[in-house]
């Protein structure tokens, strides 16, 4: 059986209209029922605005205008948020403008990591591949994600540990909690258990994925973002990150994540499997290398995978934890941004896309709404 991936090209002035006709390619309306919640999985990456890191303003809207034209229920649709230790989520709602659709839709985000929400050990049907072993007292999720569609809207991007990130790492910002660093070691079965998860508690499942602006090299943070204009939707998450990879350069079957959740007939990881329907990317290839790395990343590679493996428990798991989160905003935040990242994101700034972003602005936007210049 074929998986069914949906890919547009669009542009600023009619990316929002887009993605609501590239959600009916995909047949969203097949998994996603409009007799249930449906959670809206947002993706950030960075508090601060980087272009490809995060959930984009324009994907947010298309995808919630979409779901109200079809007869979605306003009270029914939930933008999710979790938090990481070192990215403060309620910043990167503000600064990556996602606050703007909220207004404009009138959505109430949750917060995944302040009461209500309860958290609770699951017990799955299916076998965990390593889960299990990472947290030997009980996988805890949120039990308010349970019997609810979730939407995932992560962005075409690379990543330093699993070479590409999409819709299978967008669940690991929702299904864990800000410990969820212990499964680094481990990542590529870790998100295959997450989608094995997924399909047990969700009614319904689907990933839009951003694909305006694009990001190569150590993500999710230090990128070089460049102009692609392309949107992608699927109900296989496994296809929709076989599809982004391969439109990157990268052979799908070689991500061991991609791999390892085809093989456990989880969703479909080979291209050869998987239909695309709108836009011909037969020729598409974004040439991403992913063979860069900073001095963060240098240093997690070496706790996780290299020499420092040993102490990985006693550097991560104990008192002296709070050293990595100072030490990585410490890197990102008042060095690589300032110094490598702020040029970066001018540049995507004075393009179309960025015009468009700034158009998101809460502020800007509700001059505009009132007539006020």
């Amino acid at each position: 059986m074929k998986a069914k991936v949906a890919v547009l090209k669009t542009s600023p002035k009619t990316v929002v209209e887009d993605y609501g006709r590239l959600m009916r390619l995909a047949d969203y309306q097949k998994v996603i029922s409009r007799d249930l919640d449906t959670l809206i999985k947002i993706n950030i990456s960075w508090h601060r605005y980087y272009p490809a890191c995060s959930t984009a303003p324009w994907q947010y809207d298309g995808v919630v205008t979409a779901l109200l034209a079809d007869g979605f229920s306003r009270e029914r649709l939930i933008p999710a948020h979790n938090r990481t230790v070192v990215v403060n989520a309620k910043k990167g709602i503000v600064n990556n403008h996602l606050d703007t659709v909220d207004y404009k839709h009138g959505l109430k985000p949750v917060h995944l990591y302040e009461p209500p929400i309860a958290w609770a050990v699951y017990r799955p049907k299916g076998r965990f591949r390593v889960l299990d072993s990472v947290y030997p007292d009980g996988v805890k999720i949120p039990t308010f994600f349970i019997g609810k569609n979730v939407i995932h809207l992560p962005t075409v991007k690379t990543h330093v540990f699993t070479t590409i990130t999409g819709a299978m790492k967008n669940a690991f910002g929702g299904l864990l909690s800000e410990h969820r660093h212990w499964t680094h070691s481990v990542i590529h079965e870790t998100l295959v258990d997450l989608l094995m998860i997924q399909k047990e508690i969700h009614p319904g499942i689907f990933a839009v994925m951003d694909g305006t602006v694009v990001g190569d090299g150590p993500g999710p943070r230090a990128m070089i973002p460049s102009v692609r204009n392309y949107i992608l939707a699927s109900a296989d998450q496994v296809a929709i990150d076989a599809v982004s990879a391969k439109m990157q350069g990268f052979d799908p079957l070689k991500l061991d994540f991609i791999r390892l959740a085809h093989e456990d007939g989880l969703g479909i990881g080979d291209p050869r499997d998987i239909e695309i329907v709108g836009e011909d990317i037969s020729g598409v290839n974004f040439h991403h290398q992913q063979n860069a790395q900073t001095f963060a990343s240098r240093g997690q590679h070496m706790i996780y995978h290299g020499p420092l493996k040993p102490l990985e428990k006693i550097l991560l798991r104990s008192w002296l934890v709070p050293w990595s989160y100072v030490a990585s905003r410490l890197y990102h935040d008042f060095y690589w941004y300032p110094f490598v990242g702020k040029r970066r994101v001018e540049a995507i700034l004075a393009t179309e896309w960025g015009a468009l972003f700034r158009e998101y602005e809460l502020d800007t936007y509700r001059r505009k709404q009132t007539g006020k210049s």
